[in-house]
């Protein structure tokens, strides 16, 4: 006997605090813990889910490939790293240089009858 309180000491311990809680507190307190720990067993992976999308999103907006023999280049480099073409960049420039003061845009006015 006393080696199996030995070896089941902490299974004994939660055990007998929580015969000593739900009576004092009530079900409703128990049931709102294991509410709140199921909620987070939820949601701590789809926090982690956007994070990895966001972060995933980000890089694939930095990938450029070589007009000449195809390799990925990451970042605003000039050259290929493989080849050493020149990349280009033009429609990433175009939209980093413009300021929304400058852009124009046209509205054609109809008069409703």
């Amino acid at each position: 006997m006393n080696n199996f309180l030995k070896v089941n000491k902490n299974l004994i311990t939660y055990s007998l605090t929580l015969f000593l809680i739900i009576p004092i507190f009530g079900v409703k307190l128990f049931m709102s813990v294991l509410g709140n720990i199921m909620i987070l067993l939820f949601l701590i992976p789809l926090l982690l889910l956007i994070i990895l999308l966001i972060g995933f999103n980000s890089l694939k907006t930095k990938i450029n490939t070589c007009n000449s023999c195809g390799t990925l280049s990451f970042g605003l480099n000039d050259t290929c790293i493989n080849c050493g073409a020149e990349l280009s960049y033009e429609s990433q420039k175009n939209q980093l240089d413009k300021k929304p003061s400058e852009r124009t845009i046209e509205i054609n006015a109809e008069e409703i009858k």
